[in-house]
C-alpha cells in the first residue's frame, strides 16, 4: 500500500515547504507564519458596510480580506473599497477578490486588489449534472477552449504582480470532470492542476491552492492527494486550507478543526480560513487556536515504524476483532471518565443517562456514552442497559458490565485474566515491545487504551497504531487524549485535531477525552462531535451551511437557526443550508435533502442533488422542507420531554 510523499514526516511534525508569495505586502508560504482570513458577508455594492465589516476582522486579527465580485460592478467597486480601507490605515492589508461563473470580473478586480480567486469548477466551466461522454480528442478540445478564457486573467496578473488561489470546491467540480473522474478527490485535484499547467506554460508561479469540502474525509484525502501529484510534477505552491459550509457553533469548530487540523499536524497549510455561518470576525479567533500549535513548535524525534503502512487518499478503517461491541463493524464507541464526582446516578447526566426517581427509570439522550471509568470505586445502583463500567484492574470484582483497565505493565504479568472484556492502557513504546504485542494476542478479550502527552500526539498515536499492526496484532484501539487547560473552545479545537486525524485515517474504535477542567457534558459532545465530522458515528442531524458572503440571498444565521430549531430531532439525517447557487447544488450530493436561495427571497428545495421544487417563497421554505423530508419517509414527529426529562 502507497503512502507517497504528501507530508515531509508522517511520524514527527515538519512544515512542508512552499515557495513564498507575495500578496501586496504580505508574504504567504516560505517561511512566513500560518496567514489567517476570512470573507465578508456583506453586499460588496454596499462600501460603506462592507469597509466597516472588513475593519472588524481586520481589528479581530484578519491577515487577507475576501470580498466576493460576482459582477463587473462589484469588482469595481472594490477599488472604493481599498481606497477606504487604506485611509482608515489598512492599506497593507491584502483584499482578495472572490470569482465565480465571470471570468470579465475578475480581470476588472485584478485592477484594484492584491489577489483574485478563482474556482475552477465554474470559472470557464459548468455544472448541470450532465454525464458528457468523452474522448481523448474531445477532452483536449474542452482544455483549449478553458486555456484560451483563463490565459487573460494569468497573463494580467502576472503583469501587474498579482497573486491567484486556485480554489476547488467539492460542491462545484464541472460536469466534464465529473464525467472523467467522478465525485471524487482525485477529480478535486485534476480539476485544480489544468489551471495550475496553463499558469506555468505562462511562467506565472504566484499561486495559492486550496481543495475545499464540506466533509472532511474529502477534503483531507484531496490535499494530501494534491500535495503528492503537485510534488511529481515539480510544483511547491502554498495551500490555503478549510472546510468549506462546516455550519455553526459547536458543530462548525470540530468539524473545521477535524479537517484543518489534520493537515496541520501532517505539516500541510500555509493559510486557513474557518468556514463559520456566523460573523466573519467570529472565524478568526478559532483560526488562531488551530494555527498558534505550531508556531513555535520543534520537529519531532521519534523513529519511524518499520512496515507500517496505510492509504492516506481513501478512509479504510483498520481490520479488528471485535470485542464485545468495540471493534470489528461496530461504531467507535465513547468512553469518560467521572473524574472526582461522587459515583451516584446523578453523575451520569452529563454523558447522557438521565434516572427519573418517581418513575425509577433510565432515559437516554443522543449523546448516551458506552463506558464511564470509575477508578477503583464501586457503582452503588442499577445501571441503564446500554451503559459499562470501567474499574482499576485492582478493584474489579467480575460484576456484569463491568470491565478491568489495566496498565501494560499489570497486565502482561497477570496470572489470570477475566474472559470478559479487558482494556489495557499502553503508549507507542509498549506497542514496539514483542512481549507486550503477544500477550495482546494470546488474550482475544483485550482491547487497547492508546494514550500520549506528546505535543505530537497524533503523529505518535498514529505511529503506536501503525507498529502494532506492523506487528500483526488486531486489538481494537481506544483513542485516549488528556487536555490539562481550562478554555472549551480550545479544549474541542485540539481534541479533534489530534483524535479526529486518527478516525479519518481509520485508525480507532473508540474515543476517550479527559479533562479536569471542562465539563462532562461538553466532553461528550465533543467526543460524539468528533466521530460524526470524521463520518464513524453518526449520532444526530448534520447541517452543511456555508458561511454566508456577498452573494447570500436571505439571512444565512437566522435561517439556519429557525431549520435547526424544527429539524435537530432527526437524526443521522444530513440537511444543506446555501445561501446561493455557487456550490449549493454540488453540496447537494454530500446531503440529503438541500435549501437553496436562487433569487431575492426565494428558495429551492433539493432530495440529494436534485430539484425538488424551485421558488419557493422564503416564507413557506422551512414548513416545505419539512414536508419535503416527510414525502421521503424521514421525518419523526419530536419527542416532547417532560420537567424530569422523560
Amino acid at each position: 500500500m502507497q503512502h507517497a510523499n504528501y507530508c515531509p514526516d508522517r511520524f514527527n511534525y515538519e512544515r512542508r515547504a512552499s515557495r513564498p508569495v507575495r500578496i501586496g505586502a504580505l508574504t504567504l508560504g516560505g517561511d512566513a507564519p500560518i496567514r489567517l482570513q476570512s470573507m465578508t458577508t456583506t453586499d460588496t455594492l454596499d462600501i460603506e458596510g462592507t469597509v466597516a465589516q472588513s475593519l472588524r476582522m481586520i481589528e479581530a486579527g484578519c491577515e487577507l480580506v475576501r470580498i466576493t465580485a460576482p459582477s463587473k460592478r462589484e469588482a469595481a467597486a472594490l477599488g472604493e473599497i481599498k481606497a477606504a480601507l487604506a485611509a482608515a490605515g489598512y492599506g497593507d492589508v491584502p483584499v482578495v477578490a472572490d470569482i465565480h461563473f465571470t471570468p470579465n470580473a475578475a480581470e476588472v478586480a485584478a485592477d484594484h486588489v492584491e489577489k483574485i480567486r478563482v474556482n475552477p469548477g465554474n470559472y470557464a466551466d459548468k455544472k448541470k449534472f450532465e454525464e458528457i461522454e468523452y474522448t481523448d480528442a474531445s477532452y483536449a478540445a474542452e482544455l483549449e477552449r478553458i486555456r484560451s478564457k483563463f490565459t487573460p486573467l494569468v497573463l494580467k496578473c502576472k503583469e501587474l504582480g498579482r497573486a491567484m488561489r486556485i480554489g476547488t470546491n467539492h460542491g462545484s467540480l464541472s460536469d466534464r470532470i465529473m464525467s472523467r473522474f467522478g465525485d471524487t478527490a482525485e477529480g478535486m485535484v485534476e480539476s485544480a492542476l489544468e489551471f495550475l499547467r496553463i499558469c506555468r506554460e505562462h511562467d506565472y508561479h504566484d499561486l495559492v491552492i486550496s481543495m475545499k469540502s464540506s466533509n472532511p474525509q474529502v477534503m483531507v484525502h484531496a490535499y494530501r492527494l494534491l500535495v503528492a501529484r503537485m510534488d511529481a510534477e515539480g510544483m511547491d505552491y502554498p495551500l490555503h486550507l478549510g472546510v468549506t459550509e462546516a455550519g455553526d457553533g459547536e458543530d462548525g469548530r470540530i468539524k473545521s478543526a477535524v479537517g484543518i487540523g489534520t493537515l496541520l499536524e501532517d505539516g500541510i497549510g500555509d493559510t486557513v480560513r474557518v468556514s463559520l455561518t456566523e460573523a466573519p470576525e467570529a472565524e478568526i479567533p478559532v483560526a488562531r487556536k488551530l494555527v498558534e500549535r505550531y508556531a513555535q513548535r520543534a520537529k519531532g524525534q521519534a523513529l519511524p515504524v518499520d512496515g507500517a503502512e496505510w492509504n492516506p487518499f481513501e478512509y479504510t478503517r483498520r481490520v479488528t476483532r471485535e470485542v464485545g461491541n468495540i471493534g470489528g463493524k461496530q461504531v467507535p464507541v465513547v468512553v469518560h471518565s467521572l473524574g472526582k464526582v461522587p459515583v451516584t446516578p446523578a453523575a451520569l447526566f452529563g454523558c447522557g443517562y438521565r434516572y427519573s426517581v418517581p418513575l425509577d427509570k433510565w432515559n437516554l439522550d443522543e449523546f448516551a456514552c458506552d463506558v464511564v471509568y470509575v477508578g477503583d470505586r464501586e457503582v452503588p445502583f442499577e445501571l441503564p442497559g446500554t451503559l459499562s463500567i470501567l474499574q482499576d484492574a485492582a478493584a474489579w470484582t467480575g460484576a456484569e458490565r463491568h470491565i478491568p483497565l489495566f496498565d501494560a505493565a499489570e497486565f502482561e504479568r497477570a496470572d489470570l485474566l477475566p474472559t470478559a472484556t479487558v482494556f489495557v492502557r499502553a503508549c507507542r513504546a509498549d506497542c514496539e515491545r514483542p512481549a507486550f504485542v503477544q500477550r495482546l494476542n494470546e488474550v482475544a478479550s483485550s482491547v487497547v487504551v492508546l494514550e500520549t502527552r506528546s505535543e505530537h500526539a497524533m503523529a505518535d498515536l498514529r505511529a503506536a497504531t501503525l507498529a502494532l499492526q506492523a506487528a500483526g496484532c488486531d486489538a481494537p484501539i481506544v483513542i485516549r487524549r488528556q487536555f490539562d487547560g481550562h478554555d472549551p473552545e480550545t479544549f474541542q479545537l485540539h481534541m479533534a485535531t489530534d483524535a479526529g486525524g486518527l478516525f479519518l485515517d481509520g485508525m480507532g474504535d473508540g474515543v476517550w477525552l479527559e479533562a479536569d477542567h471542562i465539563p462532562l457534558q461538553l466532553r461528550n459532545s465533543t467526543a460524539f462531535g468528533i466521530l460524526q465530522a470524521t463520518r464513524t458515528r453518526i449520532s444526530k442531524t448534520e447541517y452543511i451551511s456555508c458561511p454566508s458572503c456577498g452573494r447570500t440571498l436571505f439571512d444565512l444565521q437566522e435561517t439556519t437557526a429557525k431549520i435547526r430549531a424544527v429539524t435537530s430531532h432527526l437524526k443521522g439525517i444530513k440537511i444543506g443550508i446555501m445561501g446561493c447557487i455557487v456550490n449549493g447544488p454540488g453540496e447537494m450530493a454530500d446531503a440529503d435533502y438541500g435549501y437553496v436561495g436562487t433569487g431575492p427571497g426565494v428558495i429551492t428545495l433539493y432530495k440529494e442533488r436534485d430539484v425538488v421544487q424551485r421558488n419557493v417563497p422564503a416564507e413557506e421554505a422551512v414548513d416545505a422542507l419539512i414536508e419535503l423530508i416527510r414525502s421521503h419517509g424521514d421525518w419523526v414527529e419530536p419527542v416532547v420531554k417532560d420537567e424530569a426529562g422523560v
